[in-house]
């Protein structure tokens, strides 16, 4: 417990450097972009244009605009107004997408869990037959399409020509599940192909032919003694694939119009909301981290052999 509690703090320490840097670097970059919030094809009246500055903190010297950005963040959590969402903070625009976001990442991965494992295990176990190499097939396809070629194809499909799931819109399991099947196929075909190459090695082990040779029901073999010692590639693979989701839900929350962090996100960096862009920025960064920061732990305790250091 001592040494659990240990590396937490100290990937906590991280993590607060990581924010720190991430900070640093995005409020360089989004301020060396030629123009401003209010630069647009409609130029607003100056005198306008000096009271919105002042009331956004944007006449301020860039570095005591990044030193009183900074102390709000740090002392109250405080991300600030969003400069082109009237009447909206920053807070509670995350309070509002996060869930949305939140639901959409989980049933893509536990879709990509299910399905990328189900379909490893098939494989592996019937290696070199017709189910192995249709499945690796598949599996190369997903790694190949990018997620939102996926969801236009399935958009044409299963909403224009088989009509089965609605083009867009939030708030049913109808709705959800094709952004969620689109977002975590690409994340299954990857999680397939590792199951399988684990279950391939734990196979040749000795304890495994030991269980065989005592004339164990090969799924009992398979569930306990094979299956558990596939899964570490798995977990390890399982932060790449948080990042990956949330990163590719910022296209697909656009295309099947659903509101969570990701529209917010694309929307703040194209009418360059620094405010929004920053907060969904920093919200990304600790997200990722804690998952890392998670997967590590479940990797420590599934194999006692690694040490949490």
């Amino acid at each position: 417990m001592r040494d659990l509690l240990s590396y937490l703090l100290k990937r906590f320490l991280w993590m607060l450097l990581t924010l720190w840097i991430v900070y640093t670097v995005s409020f360089v970059l989004m301020r060396s972009v030629p123009g401003n919030p209010f630069s647009s094809e409609r130029n607003v009246p100056p005198a306008i244009e000096r009271q919105l500055k002042a009331r956004y903190n944007l006449d301020a010297p860039p570095l005591k605009q990044y030193t009183d950005y900074l102390v709000g963040i740090v002392t109250r959590f405080d991300l600030g107004w969003s400069i082109r969402l009237e009447d909206y903070s920053v807070n509670q625009v995350l309070a509002e997408g996060f869930p949305v976001s939140a639901s959409l990442a989980i049933f893509a991965l536990v879709f990509a869990i299910l399905l990328g494992v189900s379909a490893g295990v098939v494989s592996a176990v019937y290696r070199g037959t017709a189910a192995d190499t249709g499945m690796m097939a598949a599996a190369v396809l997903g790694i190949a399409i990018p997620n939102f070629v996926l969801a236009s194809l399935a958009i044409l499909l299963f909403v224009f020509m088989i009509q089965i799931f609605p083009a867009g819109g939030w708030g049913t399991l109808r709705q959800i599940a094709l952004p969620a099947l689109c977002l975590g196929s690409p994340i299954a075909a990857y999680i397939a192909r590792l199951t399988r190459a684990g279950m391939l090695e734990v196979l040749t082990k000795d304890h495994v032919r030991t269980a065989f040779a005592k004339g164990l029901p090969r799924r009992t073999v398979i569930l306990k003694h094979v299956l558990p010692g596939a899964m570490l590639p798995v977990v390890s693979f399982l932060g790449p694939a948080t990042a990956r989701v949330l990163t590719g839900s910022l296209v697909l929350e656009k295309i099947f119009a659903l509101p969570g962090m990701g529209s917010h996100f694309i929307y703040a960096a194209t009418q360059r909301d620094y405010t929004l862009a920053m907060g969904m920025v920093l919200t990304y960064t600790v997200i990722l981290y804690v998952m890392n920061t998670l997967v590590d732990v479940s990797y420590a305790v599934i194999d006692p052999r690694v040490k949490l250091q």
